[in-house]
């Protein structure tokens, strides 16, 4: 934590924390995290697979102990806050007080924050699409030689799987999930999906798309509150599980009862809950946008003229 030599980054301050109110928050964020962190590192620590966890921490590579870490997120200020060990340089004191000096920012980092900032807007804008049923698992191991998740039984055996996703159309608008259906697959889905359109493809009805609100969120830890990281965690978890329900793997084994995307009434369940994540997902939508608009807008002001 550097002591800082002006009140020039301190101009975009919008709500100070009293020591009891930073305090509390930060304790509960550690308790909350710690409720879902502690028992995942204790099954990895024995070597045992998690389709859940282990997809959170491997594929959107936050480590435990950053998600673990607390901050206030840019614009707020801790009274008393320099009594404290905070764990990032981006933390600045000043008259024992301390806030996020925004001259900590990477410059760099901006054209970043631009472009996450409109695929949020972008997925916030369209109206949500239920019409994809999960397909996206099934065709990740569509007439695959190899599948992801080896250690894990399928539900129906491979030419019934096959046969299944044949029947199904694939109207998948994700690209993250898109590119790794097999070869087989990929032609048969209704959208031809590259990196380029992503931010033009994102819809707010999609699990992953609810699910990335986390990755888009701790991507700029300090910067974006962690009471907002930890909400967008809480949702991604649950929003994994339906993910995995949905799959064609079998993991009643590990308490997950599989909805069944093959039946009528399977489909009719998981539309019910992608519903129900859409819902849970537009306010974090909506406090990522805020908060990033918060700060792109202070670097605006900041950033020199080109």
């Amino acid at each position: 934590m550097r002591v800082s030599k002006s009140t020039a980054t301190a101009a975009h301050i919008h709500r100070q924390l009293p020591p009891k109110e930073w305090s509390q928050q930060k304790r509960h964020h550690t308790q909350k995290i710690g409720g879902v962190v502690d028992p995942y590192l204790e099954r990895r620590s024995n070597q045992k697979k998690d389709p859940v966890m282990d997809f959170l921490f491997e594929y959107y590579a936050f480590r435990p102990s950053k998600l673990r870490s607390w901050s206030p997120g840019f614009g707020t200020l801790l009274v008393d806050g320099a009594t404290h060990n905070w764990r990032f340089e981006e933390m600045c004191s000043e008259d024992n007080h301390c806030f996020l000096d925004l001259a900590q920012f990477p410059r760099e980092r901006i054209s970043s924050l631009r472009w996450i900032l409109e695929v949020l807007q972008n997925s916030a804008n369209k109206r949500p699409s239920f019409g994809c049923f999960g397909m996206h698992e099934w065709a990740m191991v569509y007439k695959a030689d190899r599948i992801r998740h080896q250690h894990i039984p399928l539900r129906m055996d491979k030419d019934k799987l096959a046969e299944f996703v044949e029947s199904r159309p694939l109207v998948c608008t994700h690209f993250d999930a898109f590119r790794f259906f097999t070869d087989e697959a990929k032609p048969k889905n209704k959208f031809a999906l590259n990196r380029e359109k992503f931010s033009q493809m994102e819809q707010p009805g999609c699990l992953h798309t609810n699910m990335d609100l986390y990755k888009w969120a701790f991507k700029m830890f300090p910067w974006i509150s962690s009471n907002t990281i930890r909400q967008a965690f809480e949702l991604a978890v649950e929003t994994r599980i339906v993910d995995m329900k949905a799959s064609p793997y079998d993991l009643r084994k590990r308490g997950l009862e599989p909805i069944k995307i093959e039946t009528e009434k399977g489909r009719l369940a998981y539309v019910e809950q992608q519903r129900s994540i859409f819902e849970r997902s537009q306010p974090i939508r909506r406090q990522l946008i805020k908060e990033y608009r918060q700060l792109l807008n202070a670097l605006g002001d900041e950033s020199p003229p080109t």
